[in-house]
């Protein structure tokens, strides 16, 4: 089950369904199912609190990955930041309904197991981030 909530922000506009369905689309091809997935929808002051918190950093970020995943089960808990994705699509000449689904399945693929800090993995998340964002076009 996947779940869509917000804190201090009105809940963004997306296709629930059909987001979870991409969802689902992009864990199969990763061989992976949905269990339990939560996103919390938020703005900077809320991530900056999270990031505190539970990592202990001391700035913005447009999405925190919480993995509780078991075997090829994903679970999970995402925090995203609307007001950082926000500034990111403009930062980046981006629609941000793009950068916001970016944003989306970047949580997903971190449960997959791709990750985005070491050398090289960036390149291998933006990879996969496009083709996730090829699916979800399939999909509409």
């Amino acid at each position: 089950m996947i779940t869509y909530n917000t804190d201090g922000v009105r809940m963004p506009h997306i296709k629930r369904r059909a987001t979870t369905a991409w969802i689902k689309a992009v864990a199969k091809s990763y061989g992976k199912t949905v269990g339990e997935i939560g996103y919390m929808f938020v703005d900077d002051e809320k991530i900056l609190e999270v990031n505190n918190e539970y990592l202990g950093h001391d700035y913005y970020t447009d999405i925190i990955t919480f993995d509780y995943c078991e075997g090829d089960m994903l679970n999970g808990d995402l925090v995203i930041s609307l007001d950082t994705v926000r500034s990111n699509a403009e930062k980046f000449n981006k629609d941000y309904d793009e950068e916001l689904h970016r944003v989306i399945i970047h949580g997903v693929l971190h449960l997959c197991g791709i990750n985005d800090k070491g050398p090289g993995e960036r390149e291998i998340m933006e990879q996969a981030e496009n083709r996730a964002l090829a699916l979800m076009s399939d999909k509409r």
